[in-house]
């Protein structure tokens, strides 16, 4: 027991370690000497180096318990910056997924719904371009490669806007939901009436890989907020923009990567271990997944009426 615990507390002290207090330290680095070179001497070493020196040799700082005090002082410092990134990435998450961008404030909800008719246009006419191209590779006697590679060329473009027509202002947002919407028109499965009950069921590698997925989202979100907490330094430091916005553009990239695996895994599970679920509780049937299964899951799953 006690050897578990120590491990536990290892790991605890690793991701405390990695996740808060050394992307923490960063910014206080950075904020240093965003203070201490200002915009006219912004890559100025030797300023900085002076301006490190002369802290070092403060007598607050010579004296062990003087050390002592700012390295609790650094690490709680760092520690709190790191809970405030993670709160503005989860922030930051619920906006760009938009799972209920319908009840928004009133301009915040017209603008996403701006966005999403954009969207729609843009994913409609690319829709009908494929339709097109597809119509005229089944002419007969015509040559169908000219319009099948431009058929696949319209697809990958109109896949770049959403997996399935938007219903959401931004394309992570409508992939994860892209997810519920497949399973339904397939197999009648309603996934987040679903989910935590197949999440019962699922194989432990299943689940560290589901969670696994999940993290990874979460931590790219976090890395939003990180970006976000960058900005104001520009105030006193230009350079603290460009590393705002290359945090940014990394963790936007990351965010689009993570939320595409992660509703591969959510998919994934759903189709292999919806028969699973069925089995365990007691619904009779064989062969793979269907729709007919879906329906007998909804109905026993589905919360009943209120009196």
């Amino acid at each position: 027991m006690s050897n578990l615990l120590s491990e536990l507390g290892k790991k605890l002290a690793e991701r405390w370690l990695s996740l808060l207090v050394l992307p923490g330290a960063l910014y206080l680095a950075v904020a240093f000497a965003a203070t201490a070179l200002g915009h006219e001497h912004a890559f100025d070493v030797p300023l900085l180096a002076w301006a490190v020196g002369d802290q070092a040799a403060s007598p607050a700082v010579a004296s062990t318990g003087g050390q002592v005090v700012v390295l609790l002082a650094v690490l709680g410092a760092a520690a709190s910056l790191g809970l405030a990134a993670q709160a503005l990435g989860s922030l930051w998450e619920r906006v760009v997924l938009a799972a209920g961008w319908q009840s928004w404030p009133g301009p915040f909800a017209k603008l996403a719904g701006a966005l999403v008719g954009f969207r729609r246009r843009r994913w409609d006419n690319l829709s009908e371009t494929v339709r097109e191209h597809q119509r005229k590779v089944m002419l007969p006697g015509q040559d169908d490669r000219p319009n099948s590679l431009l058929r696949h060329r319209t697809a990958q473009r109109r896949l770049r806007i959403a997996a399935e027509r938007p219903e959401r202002p931004t394309w992570s947002g409508d992939r994860i939901h892209a997810v519920a919407l497949r399973l339904d028109r397939q197999y009648h499965l309603d996934l987040f009436g679903l989910w935590p009950h197949l999440w019962l069921v699922l194989p432990e590698s299943v689940r560290a890989e589901v969670t696994a997925a999940r993290t990874d989202l979460s931590r790219a979100a976090t890395l939003a907020g990180w970006a976000v907490l960058y900005v104001p330094l520009a105030w006193w430091w230009w350079p603290a923009a460009l590393i705002g916005a290359v945090i940014a553009a990394v963790a936007r990239h990351r965010f689009r990567v993570s939320a595409d695996a992660y509703a591969q895994s959510l998919e994934a599970a759903a189709r292999v271990h919806a028969v699973t679920l069925a089995t365990e509780l007691g619904v009779e049937h064989t062969g793979p997944l269907n729709a007919e299964l879906g329906d007998r899951l909804y109905g026993l799953l589905a919360p009943p009426p209120p009196d």
